[in-house]
């Protein structure tokens, strides 16, 4: 499945979910895309509402069907909450952590800097966005890279940091602290739905 390249702000109308996580995406028409988009819906089915929280949260972390349920298998395999293990990985995710310490004001961005090489991960070049990030690694911009015109805004414009992250101003490096909690986490997300969905396929 090729990779959504569209408006961020027609996926989040489409599952009325703020996929940026800042609600600017929504604000102007929170429904569906279309002609329709605003018309009275019957109530959804079971299988309607557990598949709008599983695209909620793929479309959330930009994933093809493939990576999404890659992730959520290999979660399977992890001792805890299948549903909360999902989104630890998630997080876990190279893109997404440049996205956390502030390098990227999206996590598109986020990706695009990581293919295009401006990120390190321990000193090494990793350019692949699904990179699973272990506790402890030092995510940092490339040499050349320290003064990117992009970086340098986002940094700027940075909402305040989630505490499973540490960053460096000086060194302009961010630690992968631990698994982050529940708690700060999206609450509007009920992982639970996608255990349903997938147990159920």
């Amino acid at each position: 499945m090729a990779r959504y390249t569209g408006p961020n702000n027609k996926q989040a109308r489409r599952v009325s979910f703020s996929i940026l996580e800042n609600g600017k995406d929504i604000v102007k028409r929170p429904y569906g895309p279309g002609q329709h988009g605003n018309a009275r819906k019957r109530k959804p089915s079971n299988y309607s509402v557990q598949l709008t929280e599983k695209q909620k949260v793929r479309f959330m972390y930009g994933l093809s069907e493939k990576q999404f349920r890659k992730i959520f298998d290999d979660a399977a395999k992890m001792k805890g909450v299948h549903g909360e293990n999902f989104l630890k990985l998630l997080e876990s995710r190279l893109d997404n952590l440049v996205y956390r310490i502030g390098f990227a004001n999206t996590r598109r961005a986020a990706r695009q800097l990581v293919n295009h090489g401006h990120i390190l991960v321990n000193g090494k070049k990793v350019d692949i966005p699904s990179y699973r990030v272990n506790i402890g690694d030092k995510i940092s911009l490339k040499e050349t890279s320290s003064n990117h015109g992009g970086v340098e805004i986002a940094l700027a414009n940075a909402p305040k940091r989630v505490d499973f992250v540490s960053y460096d101003e000086a060194k302009k490096v961010g630690t992968y602290l631990r698994y982050p909690e529940r708690s700060e986490l999206n609450a509007d997300i009920n992982e639970a739905l996608i255990v349903e969905f997938y147990s159920r396929v």
